[in-house]
């Protein structure tokens, strides 16, 4: 039986034993097939060169400003008001030393320290405030949630001026006109509607199924907020820690109002030092101490700048 086994009849074509690559290692004729890109159109071609070229017009227009003022802040003082040239005809390190040495007997490094302590504190108020806040009104059930809301909202589109008033005159009667916790306890009041909103944005699209499953877990509100939304809302917190970081340190006006000591100046106020009306303006090291603060905002956008987009992305905030 097994030699019947193998003399078993096939039934089928016969192929013919090929080797492996016979073709290739006998020489044979191997057609190859390529495809033919479609032939660009003028059209397109020409449309697409016009888009470059306004971009590259916009970020010309939008990095002028930028060249002239690193430009400038190396050029002689007496040269920047009379000369309308970019380039400078003579450097003048000197104007780094001198804002370096600081003005008004006080060094730099104090107005650059005010600077970050007002900084990092409106960062960390509104990171704590306003994402409890928008934990509240995305997840959270209570009466008026909608009316207050939408009160939060409005404030977006009322002026800083027109509560500049009635808020200086609760710190001054509290007598902390002069310090920095004017600059610094409205923000841990979630008093920034804009930021709330981004984080209620952004909670409204994490699942639902999340707090249901913490709930089933024995989470309550504050430990669901804790160790679920919390760490799924870092793009978000990023956005706002970028977004306060870069608006507080270049803020001039709320800082002029509150502090009216030089030795608590942030870095606006000191550059307002290089001005004198009496007498001649020192132009250089003023342009110089403006570079430098632009130090800190530069590498603090760099280091976030993923999160930055990826925030914005996800927050329902892109166009």
């Amino acid at each position: 039986m097994a030699a019947a086994a193998r003399r078993r009849p096939h039934h089928g074509p016969v192929l013919r034993h090929v080797p492996p690559l016979g073709l290739l290692l006998r020489g044979g004729p191997v057609t190859t097939l390529t495809t033919a890109r479609p032939a660009e159109r003028p059209g397109r071609r020409l449309r697409s060169i016009g888009w470059h070229l306004l971009i590259i017009a916009v970020l010309a227009v939008l990095l002028y400003p930028v060249a002239w003022l690193v430009a400038t802040s190396v050029k002689p003082t007496d040269e920047i008001l009379s000369s309308l040239s970019l380039l400078p005809t003579r450097l003048a390190p000197e104007n780094y030393s001198a804002a370096l040495d600081g003005i008004a007997g006080i060094g730099v490094w104090r107005f650059f320290a005010n600077s970050v302590l007002v900084a990092v504190g409106a960062v960390i108020g509104n990171l704590v405030s306003c994402s409890l806040a928008a934990y509240a009104f995305a997840r959270l059930r209570f009466r008026l949630r909608g009316p207050l809301f939408a009160f939060t909202l409005l404030t977006i589109m009322l002026p800083y001026h027109v509560v500049l008033i009635p808020q200086y005159t609760i710190f001054n009667k509290l007598e902390l006109v002069g310090t920095f916790v004017p600059l610094i306890l409205p923000k841990l009041l979630a008093t920034d509607a804009f930021f709330v909103f981004l984080m209620v944005q952004f909670i409204r699209g994490l699942p639902r199924e999340l707090d249901d499953a913490a709930a089933i877990d024995g989470c309550g509100p504050i430990l669901t907020f804790r160790y679920v939304i919390l760490p799924l809302l870092k793009p978000a917190m990023v956005t706002t820690a970028i977004f306060t970081f870069i608006w507080t340190w270049n803020d001039f006006f709320s800082q002029l109002v509150y502090l009216n000591d030089p030795e608590s100046y942030t870095v606006p106020l000191a550059l307002r030092l290089f001005i004198d009306q009496t007498s001649e303006s020192a132009f250089g090291p003023m342009f110089a101490m403006s570079v430098l603060s632009l130090v800190p905002v530069v590498l603090f956008f760099l280091a976030f700048q993923r999160y930055l987009v990826e925030g914005i992305a996800t927050s329902g905030l892109k166009g």
